[in-house]
């Protein structure tokens, strides 16, 4: 293989190509879609959380003027379920129907759909459906699911548990009872919904020509939708096609598919028409997967000098009462990342998934990963108040060192590389750690409440394979085509530069495609900061194989030996003689010209490379936040926020930024104001965004950004997951920061969202 190219691409902040069509209103959204025929499906929702069918009577709907058909469950042959990762032993899953038929066990749960000509009718079809029910308890927590007397959601699910896992290693028991010390903590994570800016929605339209169904969904998964909608509804999966449009916004709860896509694809095919579902603001509080919500104990023990001896956990998660795809993940991300950046040997973990009467729960930002480094972060400075130990040198004393890469944590995690010392002493340095615990001495003698607060994180991702197409066409052009689905990440600018780097062109040359599986090999798509990692790696190694068959031919073309031509940007030419140069696009056109090849070579420059990593990728990252809270409102005011994250190589840093303060953004949302609320019975009470609080621009504080980069081994990028990273990492430090401002009145821990009325309560406790 030919040396590295001189000039690099890697490490370059380019802006994304993608913004011109969406700031200039010439994105194409579902919605924006409008075939010839089209009709608009809405569903009739049960108002109750658990509740027995009665009757449904839709004759006043069918007489509506423009409504083409309403049907129940009674009307539908779909008998295959919806897809769920199961990620567990013995779990018990339960099928969500596509209409219910008998019970209801989720508020939201649709009994009947209408289709109309219009959106109007088929919304006055939806109010002269008629449905009697017979309410039933229900219940809205983990905790009040696995009660002893708590209602029964599933007959055949005892106890209203889903799954379960203990993650045991070395001998947790011993190291309790010989423990100095042992702190012991309770998080109640908030419930969370992702609020993507465009909703959930589909359009679906069959041609009965070539028997063939095409959709169109807002979705971080085309192939998996693809499969799934081809299994479900008997299709040739080589007769569906799946587009993912302008996605806008995914976070995660997009990975589906959900009961509305294979929906309209049946709709479409029963009716002979495009059919259309577009998510209300309303409808996607209720029916897209909510994330966090679980409530965990966890216990550490200590030795004299701060040095962790044990960690137990006890974790008790909601799913929801129809399981999502992702309704696994969290709770085993949950246990599974609990040791964090920390050496513990002595672990006992237990995590327990229970059936709730809610919304499904399932994948968000972060997905598992922010409730485990909430819970060993708010430990240990739990562990360093108790000791009297700074918190910044208790952390010093328990971290992984450099040198002991690759890692194998207690719950058998293989972290890749690191350096996680580093990482925290370069935050501490930046933010000027002891002049902040000066100044805070300071204003503490003034009256003020002030507090800092410390974390380290890690962050899994990249787990699993992706797909890339590299092709050079006849005029020297590039054509990428990628299994990953961007909905905002920038994949466009970021590939072109991946692509561009490895195969000695211009990122300008190269266009790439995405998000439609026809023309495509299979994909994985976008979730768990995967896309880099992993559809990077394969456009990465197909444009090798490209660059290589490339310098075969140009070295014919030079009449000189292989390994006496080398590749340089814009093409070949020979080692020592520069002026024996061939370009690119000489080099293509001998590729396709009718007999110009040299014997052994066969026509065309193009590569298809799957890509699967041997391992996860494991980033880190370390925060230092300083916070003031006012005492006469309970508003936590951030004055420092010193990010300092470390994902292997970064291939374009603007955008790896904007990727940053995004999920700071959104984890600002939920420390502060973010909550999805229920009441006993899982009746949502959260339902518009009058009652669902979403932090602003204004909202959001500013992070000083800060990168200290170890590549990974498991990928040719050396590229890691940073697309969460804020998430995970920022909750734990913003409230250790308020609970050491609050500490002087008592308070030793705080639940999040850090509401101005909650911390004002606590501020007036007596």
């Amino acid at each position: 293989m030919s040396p590295p190219l001189e000039k690099s691409w890697i490490g370059k902040p380019l802006r994304r190509r993608e913004d011109a069509p969406l700031l200039t209103g010439r994105g194409r959204f579902v919605d924006d879609l409008q075939p010839a025929g089209l009709l608009h499906l809405a569903l009739v929702r049960s108002p109750h959380a658990h509740a027995r069918v009665v009757s449904v009577d839709v004759a006043r709907a069918r007489r509506v003027a423009g409504v083409v058909a309403v049907l129940t469950a009674a009307d539908l042959d779909v008998t295959e379920p919806l897809p769920v990762n199961r990620l567990f032993r013995d779990m018990i899953v339960k099928a969500a129907p596509l209409l219910a038929a008998e019970r209801v066990h989720a508020q939201g749960t649709p009994v009947a759909a209408v289709v109309a000509e219009s959106p109007e009718a088929a919304w006055d079809g939806v109010a002269l459906v008629h449905v009697k029910y017979e309410a039933g308890p229900g219940v809205a927590t983990a905790p009040a699911a696995l009660a002893a007397a708590a209602p029964k959601i599933w007959d055949d699910a005892p106890g209203n548990r889903s799954l379960g896992q203990t993650w045991r290693a070395g001998n947790p028991d011993g190291a309790f009872a010989g423990a100095a010390k042992v702190v012991e903590l309770t998080v109640e994570q908030n419930l969370i919904a992702g609020v993507p800016m465009e909703p959930r929605c589909a359009l679906a339209a069959w041609d009965d020509l070539t028997e063939s169904l095409t959709v169109w969904t807002s979705t971080q998964a085309p192939f998996r939708v693809r499969s799934e909608l081809a299994r479900m509804l008997g299709l040739d999966e080589g007769r569906v096609r799946v587009i993912a449009p302008d996605v806008g916004g995914g976070f995660g709860v997009k990975g589906g598919p959900y009961r509305e896509e294979p929906l309209v694809a049946w709709l479409a095919r029963r009716l002979r028409r495009p059919v259309k579902w577009i998510s209300t603001r309303q409808e996607d509080l209720v029916t897209t997967q909510h994330s966090r919500g679980a409530r965990s104990r966890g216990r550490l023990a200590l030795d004299g000098e701060g040095r962790i001896r044990g960690l137990s956990a006890r974790i008790e998660a909601p799913l929801g009462a129809y399981l999502s795809f992702s309704a696994c993940t969290n709770p085993r991300n949950h246990a599974r990342c609990l040791p964090g950046a920390y050496t513990v040997r002595d672990v006992d973990i237990q995590v327990t998934g229970a059936f709730t009467t809610t919304p499904p729960v399932g994948a968000y930002r972060g997905a598992g990963r922010p409730e485990a480094a909430f819970l060993i972060e708010r430990l240990m400075d739990e562990a360093a108040r108790a000791l009297g130990i700074d918190p910044a040198e208790i952390r010093r004393r328990n971290l992984i060192p450099a040198t002991a890469f690759p890692y194998t944590t207690a719950t058998g995690q293989i972290y890749d590389s690191g350096d996680y010392r580093a990482v925290l002493e370069r935050a501490l340095e930046a933010a000027d750690y002891s002049a902040l615990r000066r100044a805070q001495a300071e204003r503490r003698r003034r009256g003020e409440l002030v507090g800092v607060g410390l974390s380290l994180y890690v962050e899994p991702a990249a787990l699993g394979w992706e797909s890339g197409v590299v092709r050079m066409e006849r005029t020297g052009a590039v054509t990428a085509i990628t299994g990953s689905s961007p909905h905002g990440q920038g994949h466009e600018t970021t590939f072109a530069q991946v692509v561009a780097e490895h195969l000695g062109v211009e990122p300008d040359q190269v266009t790439v495609r995405h998000g439609d599986t026809a023309g495509a090999p299979q994909g994985s798509g976008t979730a768990g900061s995967r896309s880099t990692a992993l559809g990077g790696g394969a456009l990465a190694l197909a444009s090798k194989d490209v660059r290589d068959k490339g310098r075969r031919i140009a070295a014919a073309m030079l009449e000189a030996a292989v390994a006496d031509v080398l590749a340089v940007p814009g093409g070949f030419h020979v080692v020592g003689a520069a002026d024996r140069t061939v370009p690119w696009r000489a080099v293509a056109d001998v590729a396709y010209r009718m007999g110009a090849l040299p014997a052994g070579l066969e026509p065309g420059l193009e590569a298809t490379r799957f890509f699967e990593a041997p391992g996860e990728v494991w980033s880190s990252g370390a925060f230092v936040v300083a916070v003031r809270v006012e005492r006469e409102t309970g508003v936590v005011v951030p004055e420092r926020v010193v990010w300092v994250d470390d994902a292997g190589t970064i291939v374009n840093p603007l955008l790896a930024d904007g990727q940053l303060e995004g999920s700071l953004a959104q984890a600002w949302g939920q420390i502060v104001m973010e909550a999805i609320q229920f009441d006993a019975d899982g009746h949502l009470l959260t339902g518009t965004l009058m009652d669902y609080a979403l932090p602003r621009a204004d909202d959001v504080p500013v992070a000083e950004i800060l990168h200290h980069d170890t590549p990974s081994p498991f990928n040719p990028l050396g590229a890691k997951g940073l697309g969460e990273a804020g998430t995970i990492g920022l909750p734990p430090a913003v409230v250790n920061a308020v609970v050491d401002a609050l500490g002087s009145l008592g308070v030793t821990h705080l639940d999040m969202p850090l509401t101005p009325a909650r911390i004002w309560a606590r501020i007036a406790a007596p």
